[in-house]
C-alpha cells in the first residue's frame, strides 16, 4: 500500500469517516480455505435485470445512491492488518453506475459477452467499492442492467435484496426524491459481531469433534495435475429436468417423507458414483445462514458451507439410500459450523490447487428471486451461476416454474464439455428411473 493511501485510510478512521471490523466467519472462508486468491475474478457473483420502460441516468444514479446508503457492504473494502485483513466500512460512497448504448439488433450471444466483461472486470479489494452496475441500453425503453459484486460482501440472497431495494428507491425517487430508504433492521457488521459471540471455543470444539469423526478417511474423487496454471473460473453448461420429471421427483420426496433437496442429492450421489466408480461421495452444499428475520433485508456474505458424506451401497434399494441420505443430511445441518473452523478441526490443509474438504458442490437454490412490475416499468431478475473457485465441479438446481434448471459448472482443465453433457444426461436418467422404481437396487443404477 502506498504511503498516500495509508495516510488517507488513517485519516478516515480517525475522523470517523470509516470504521474497521473483523472479517465475518463467512468471509474468513474465502481468505483461509479457498484455493483461489480473494482478488481472483472467479469470486464475483452476478445477475442481470431486464428492464422494460423509460429510465433516466439521473434517476438511476439517485436511486442507487439510496441503496448504497442503506447497505453498508456497498461501502466496504478490505484493509490489510497485522493479523490479517479487516473490513473497512465508509460512511459515504458514490454509486458505481455506467450507461452504455448498444445496437437494438445486438444478438443474445453478444449481449452475454458484454455482460461477461462487466462480471469479470477485477475489483480493487483495498480501494473498493466491490460492486459495479452497468446499463446496456438497446432502446430508450429496453435495457439490460448488469450487476456484479464480490462474493466477500454478498451471496445469492443479496442479489434479490438488491433488486427490491433498487425498485423501492426508484419509486421513491419519482414520488419523494428528498426521502431516504429506511435503515436495515440489522447491519452486516452488527450481524458479524453477534455471530462471533455465538461461537465460543467450547462449541467450536464440540462441533469440530463431530466433523473430525464424520469426515475421517475421505478420499478424493480425482486428482489434479501438479503442472500447469490453475484456472479457477469454471465453464458453464445449462440443462433442464423437464416438468414431468420435476413433478415426479417432488412426488417421490413427498411419498418418502424426505425433502426435495435430499431426494435430488441421493440421486446425485448415485450419479457421481456411477460416473467416477467411487462409492464414498462427499459434496459441499451452501446454507443461507439467515435464520432470523432481522437480516433478510441485509446484503452481505452470510451463507455457509456444509459437507455432506454419503455411502452408495450397491445392495441397497434406492428408497433405503434416500432414507439414509435424508437422515444424514438433517444430522449434518444440525451440526453446521463456520467452514474455516471446520477445516481447522479436521486437520485438512488448504491448497492452491483444490478445496481442503471436497471437490464437488451440490446446491438447490431457494433464495428469493423477485420480478417487479410497477407503473410504466417492469424488471425481471436473472441469476447467473458463475461458479466458484472452491470446487472442481458443481451442480446448481433452481426451480423454474414447473421444471428444474440444472446448471453444471466445471473446470475445463479437468473435464471436457462432452463429459459434462453425458453427466447431465446420466443424472436425468437416474432421477427418472428412481422416480418410477424407487425399490430398484443401486447396483442396477450404477452399472
Amino acid at each position: 500500500m502506498s504511503e498516500a493511501k495509508r495516510a488517507r485510510f488513517k485519516q478516515w478512521i480517525e475522523s470517523g469517516e470509516a470504521q474497521l471490523h473483523p472479517l465475518t466467519f463467512s468471509q474468513r472462508e474465502l481468505w483461509e480455505t479457498s484455493p483461489a486468491p480473494p482478488g481472483d475474478v472467479s469470486n464475483h457473483i452476478c445477475c442481470v435485470l431486464n428492464i422494460r420502460g423509460l429510465i433516466s441516468q439521473e434517476d438511476s444514479l439517485a436511486s442507487l445512491q439510496r441503496v448504497v446508503d442503506r447497505q453498508e457492504v456497498l461501502r466496504l473494502s478490505f484493509l490489510s492488518g497485522k493479523n490479517g485483513p479487516v473490513q473497512l466500512i465508509r460512511k459515504r460512497s458514490e454509486p458505481v453506475l455506467r450507461f452504455r448504448d448498444v445496437s437494438p439488433q445486438t444478438p443474445a450471444a453478444e449481449m452475454e459477452e458484454l455482460a461477461a466483461q462487466v462480471y469479470f472486470e477485477p475489483f480493487d479489494l483495498l480501494q473498493g467499492p466491490l460492486y459495479r452496475v452497468e446499463v446496456l441500453r438497446r432502446a430508450p425503453d429496453d435495457q439490460v442492467m448488469v450487476f456484479a459484486i464480490h462474493h466477500a460482501i454478498a451471496d445469492g440472497w443479496s442479489l434479490g435484496v438488491f433488486l427490491e431495494d433498487l425498485c423501492a428507491s426508484y419509486i421513491q425517487q419519482r414520488r419523494a426524491p428528498a426521502d431516504k430508504l429506511p435503515p436495515v433492521p440489522t447491519s452486516y457488521s452488527a450481524w458479524g459481531a453477534t455471530e462471533r459471540t455465538l461461537w465460543p471455543a467450547a462449541e467450536l470444539q464440540r462441533r469440530g469433534t463431530f466433523w473430525k469423526t464424520r469426515l475421517t478417511g475421505i478420499q478424493r474423487l480425482w486428482s489434479i495435475p501438479d503442472e500447469g496454471e490453475v484456472i479457477f473460473r469454471p465453464r458453464r453448461l445449462v440443462l433442464e429436468l423437464p416438468a414431468a420429471s420435476s413433478r415426479a421427483v417432488r412426488e417421490l420426496a413427498r411419498r418418502s417423507g424426505a425433502t426435495l433437496f435430499s431426494t435430488l442429492l441421493a440421486a446425485f450421489q448415485v450419479t457421481i458414483s456411477r460416473w467416477t466408480g467411487a462409492e464414498d461421495i462427499v459434496v459441499g452444499t451452501p446454507v443461507a445462514n439467515r435464520t432470523k428475520p432481522d437480516v433478510r433485508e441485509t446484503m452481505g456474505y452470510f451463507s455457509g458451507v456444509v459437507p455432506l458424506r454419503g455411502q452408495v451401497e450397491r445392495d441397497r434399494p434406492f428408497s433405503e439410500h434416500l432414507r439414509t441420505v435424508h437422515e444424514s443430511t438433517v444430522d449434518s445441518f444440525a451440526n453446521a459450523m463456520p467452514f474455516a473452523e471446520l477445516v481447522k478441526a479436521t486437520g485438512e490443509r488448504p491448497s492452491p490447487k483444490h478445496n481442503p474438504v471436497f471437490q464437488v458442490r451440490f446446491a438447490l437454490q431457494n433464495h428469493p428471486v423477485p420480478d417487479v412490475e410497477m407503473r410504466e416499468l417492469s424488471l425481471s431478475l436473472r441469476m447467473r451461476s458463475t461458479g466458484t473457485p472452491r470446487f472442481d465441479l458443481a451442480c446448481e438446481i433452481t426451480e423454474r416454474d414447473d421444471a428444474l434448471e440444472v446448471v453444471w459448472l466445471f473446470r475445463d482443465s479437468l473435464f471436457a464439455q462432452p463429459e459434462i453433457e453425458e453427466l447431465g444426461r446420466l443424472f436425468q436418467t437416474i432421477v427418472e428411473t428412481v422416480c418410477c422404481v424407487p425399490e430398484r437396487r443401486t447396483a442396477a443404477l450404477i452399472n
